[in-house]
């Protein structure tokens, strides 16, 4: 598996991805922000959307979850940017404290940091 920018095509592929996990994403943001893709072969199996040092969305294939791949898509996300940020529900929260994020939630949303 590989991390890396998004090309023009993987773009689309990214947005269905993040539209089967039922994220809502910022058109401009797509668009203007950095998207990288995890792939193998030609397959993109999940996708990171960038707004600046904001993690945007964050979404996997259903059948790849658990396998390593968001927290790649993370880790390449973190090697790109000084320092992370990311809003989520509190059910996602067991996926972002591995990864080394401080997190403050206030019950309905939770907001990590990673430097």
């Amino acid at each position: 598996m590989r991390v890396e920018e998004a090309t023009s095509e993987e773009v689309t592929a990214a947005r269905a991805i993040c539209n089967a996990a039922m994220l809502e994403l910022d058109e401009a943001v797509l668009a203007e922000g950095t998207v990288l893709v995890a792939r193998e072969d030609a397959r993109v199996l999940g996708a990171l959307v960038l707004d600046g040092n904001e993690i945007d969305a964050v979404a996997v294939r259903p059948g790849r979850r658990g396998q390593g791949v968001g927290s790649a898509l993370v880790e390449a996300a973190a090697d790109r940017r000084p320092e992370l940020t990311a809003e989520f529900d509190p059910s996602v929260r067991p996926f972002y404290e591995p990864l080394g994020f401080d997190i403050d939630c206030d019950g309905e949303r939770c907001r990590g940091y990673l430097r």
